[in-house]
């Protein structure tokens, strides 16, 4: 479907959703990006509001207290309505909100979540059969709550065209550029990058921002065993194979040669136990979907050493 299938051009009425416990940093995401005047941006701008389910005041983390647009009738007219995480992954959501949502995507709005706030687009139904992402921490209780949902814990963001859901927190600032990107094209995208001193668009997904898995048990010896009884009690005991587990020892070897030292590729890939950098970047990009450069680009300690 195109763009026009959903929203119309002239409809740049950004709406988001506020609640108690709001989430500033996901709110602050999408206010900084759809909220400023950008003269240079032209007439045709977004326009921005914020509406609370009763159309009180609401309070936010960390003790403080915001006085919203109005209600959810806000909602009932704007082209994009976004919802900043939620008040938590098993907090229920208000008849009402659903219904408001159900309805203006049935008039065309595009509804899109941050981290957790997906878990209110789930409780519309919009998501099931559908592709959808949160914050790598969420993901097992999104799809144990939704099982119709088809969870991606990997990407940045997901685009199903008129429901569109981001991982955590910085995640939603990939959204919003992406939706810029969607709206008025890369060369209005790439200027709010740089007013935000972001990049653009970011390389990879999730897998590389999980913290370093501790493995529980250690590679057993195979004495008195035979190879089909030690490949079945391993994969019993790890659940995997013992060569996909050495991968992933190796990769997250990798991954702490390239955060605290300044060693060559080459030599990353050597004292990792790949070999070569091309087996290297073929494991990175499989199981991190990113490069080892771009990683340390990402994640270079300052001040490391050889």
């Amino acid at each position: 479907m195109s763009f026009s299938d959903h929203i119309s051009p002239i409809n740049r009425r950004v709406a988001v959703l506020v609640y108690d416990g709001l989430c500033m940093f996901e709110f602050s995401s999408a206010a900084e990006v759809f909220g400023l005047m950008r003269p240079e941006a032209g007439p045709d701008w977004y326009r921005f509001e914020t509406a609370s389910i009763d159309g009180g005041p609401v309070a936010t983390q960390f003790g403080g207290q915001m006085t919203p647009n109005g209600g959810l009738r806000k909602l009932q007219t704007a082209g994009t309505i976004i919802v900043p995480g939620w008040s938590g992954q098993d907090v229920a959501v208000p008849d009402r909100v659903i219904k408001t949502l159900r309805t203006a995507h049935a008039r065309g709005a595009r509804l899109m979540s941050i981290c957790s706030g997906v878990f209110v687009l789930a409780a519309t139904g919009l998501l099931d059969h559908q592709r959808a992402t949160t914050h790598w921490r969420y993901a097992a209780s999104l799809h144990e709550q939704y099982p119709l949902i088809d969870v991606d814990p990997n990407v940045l963001y997901v685009d199903n065209g008129s429901v569109l859901t981001s991982a955590g927190s910085a995640a939603g600032l990939d959204l919003c550029l992406h939706l810029i990107r969607r709206d008025f094209g890369s060369a209005k995208a790439n200027m709010v990058a740089r007013r935000l001193v972001i990049p653009p668009h970011r390389e990879g997904g999730q897998a590389q921002y999980v913290p370093q898995p501790i493995a529980r048990d250690q590679l057993a010896a195979s004495v008195g065993m035979t190879e089909r009884t030690f490949l079945r009690r391993f994969k019993a005991t790890t659940g995997t194979s013992p060569g996909d587990w050495l991968t992933e020892v190796r990769v997250q070897h990798a991954r702490g040669l390239l955060e605290r030292t300044t060693l060559p590729i080459d030599l990353v890939a050597e004292r990792s136990g790949f070999g070569s950098a091309i087996t290297l970047r073929h494991h990175f990009r499989s199981r991190l979907q990113t490069s080892p450069v771009a990683y340390r680009n990402r994640f270079h300690q300052t001040g490391a050493k050889e």
